[in-house]
């Protein structure tokens, strides 16, 4: 598995949020720009999307967290630092490769937001119809 000095990275994304994380063996601290991961993510559901990956694998004590993430919203930030910290578990053991893609938390989730067309208001809705 991992030697003692030992960093690993990973690079994550979702929608318009990219997540640089680096794992460092240690005792399970998360530090998103500098601040805890309950700071950072104060809504339980958006800190349990994003370690995620690491409660898949049980590796929640065996690394600290190091995570830089910038673009977009709260919850696609969570995504990309889940995707991030799954790429980065993926270079430091290769067996872990069946659970997490099986999980999908490799693959990178491609939706993205649809642009507005000309004419409508947003993406799909057009203006409503009047008789007069």
């Amino acid at each position: 598995m991992a030697s003692d000095k030992a960093v690993y990275q990973g690079t994550g994304k979702r929608k318009t949020s990219v997540a640089r994380v680096r794992l460092v063996p240690g005792d399970g601290t998360v530090s998103c720009n500098g601040r805890g991961i309950l700071d950072y993510f104060p809504r339980p559901s958006d800190r349990m999307l994003a370690l995620a990956s690491l409660t898949l694998v049980e590796m929640e004590k065996h690394f600290d967290v190091i995570a830089r993430l910038h673009g977009g919203g709260v919850t696609g930030q969570a995504g990309a630092l889940r995707h991030g910290i799954a790429r980065a578990l993926l270079e430091a053991d290769p067996e872990l490769r069946g659970p997490l893609k099986k999980a999908g938390f490799l693959t990178r989730d491609a939706r993205e937001v649809e642009r507005k067309k000309a004419g409508l208001k947003k993406a799909r809705r057009r203006p409503q119809f009047s008789k007069r």
